[in-house]
């Protein structure tokens, strides 16, 4: 099993059936609230906007849209969680998944500081048990076995690919290309591709990075520029707006509609068979990140998500789930 933490050789590249065409899958990362300014602690989080997932939900299904909730261990212990989301996963307008916070994670045996923030830094054996803990609390709460991991902040590690296989995940989504959390003590994926492929030779778990690229005269060389560029204050929104190179995720936190857009016409003329987007579960109400800070902002991420529905849509972009991904990859 190769690490996720190497890029893959061009052997590895995920190929799908022809009817597949291009697809997009929509993920959530389902976790507490807690302060993004501060410290990590294990404690002092909250799980206030967790009823705000009814409406979100409501919302995916009146616009055909299944969405992956990436479940942390405060959502996978909340009552409230369980009973909003039972009914759509059984129903298969929702699928479920593992994210894994180890600050908040049982065992508790590591210090909490930013590098062990990162599941992937850990002893290979603690996370492996923090990871099983929350796998089966999901299983047992939700009544529906997970198929797809994200590691809490991309923290994958040399281990976690293998521990992924032997959970019985078929789908990890950690890696987020294009960006490098070496600073901060986490991985580098700068030299990771946007494209699905595989983590290993028997074609067990299959990988799908998070959708970042790069849009302006100089995106070709944005993966090595791009990072001297943002130690200087200000110098990427300049270069921005004169079309020299922005970089751009698949995200409303922090990248408005028309950016989207311009990242999803990218991605598709660059040939990617699938779209990976993604925010913060806490988004959806006012106050516990730093994108949605008022009731307007929380109606402007709701437009966001019809806006790039329907351009994708447009662009004859539809909507996929982890279990559509797993019938049409070739084996």
């Amino acid at each position: 099993m190769r690490s996720i933490l190497d890029p893959p050789p061009r052997s590895a590249c995920a190929r799908f059936e022809p009817s597949f065409g291009q697809r997009f899958l929509l993920t959530v990362d389902t976790e507490e609230e807690f302060d993004w300014g501060k410290p990590l602690t294990r404690e002092g989080h909250g799980l206030d906007h967790v009823f705000r997932l009814a409406r979100f939900q409501e919302f995916c299904e009146d616009e055909g849209v299944v969405p992956v909730y990436l479940v942390d261990w405060p959502i996978a212990q909340s009552k409230r969680a369980a009973e909003i989301l039972r009914a759509p996963l059984a129903a298969g307008k929702a699928e479920i998944g593992v994210q894994l916070h180890p600050w908040v994670n049982p065992p508790f045996e590591e210090d909490v500081t930013p590098r062990n923030s990162f599941a992937g830094n850990l002893s290979l054996e603690l996370e492996r048990t923090k990871f099983g803990n929350l796998r089966e609390a999901i299983e047992r709460n939700f009544e529906a076995a997970p198929a797809i991991y994200r590691a809490g902040r991309y923290g994958v590690g040399p281990g976690s690919a293998q521990m992924l296989a032997d959970g019985g995940i078929a789908i990890d989504t950690s890696v987020r290309a294009n960006f490098d959390y070496r600073p901060g003590g986490g991985p580098d994926f700068r030299r990771h591709p946007l494209s699905p492929y595989w983590l290993d030779q028997e074609r067990t778990v299959l990988e799908l990075p998070l959708t970042t690229v790069f849009w302006g005269m100089l995106r070709r060389q944005g993966r090595w520029l791009y990072p001297a560029l943002r130690r200087v204050p200000h110098l990427p929104g300049t270069l921005a707006k004169l079309g020299l190179i922005e970089r751009i995720s698949l995200t409303p936190e922090g990248v408005d509609a028309e950016e989207a857009i311009r990242g999803i016409d990218i991605a598709l003329d660059d040939g990617l068979p699938l779209l990976v987007l993604s925010f913060h579960s806490p988004s959806l109400q006012a106050g516990h990140t730093p994108y949605i800070r008022s009731e307007d902002d929380l109606d402007a991420l709701y437009d966001w998500f019809r806006r790039v529905f329907a351009y994708l849509d447009q662009r004859e972009v539809r909507p996929t789930t982890v279990a559509g991904i797993m019938q049409a990859v070739r084996r």
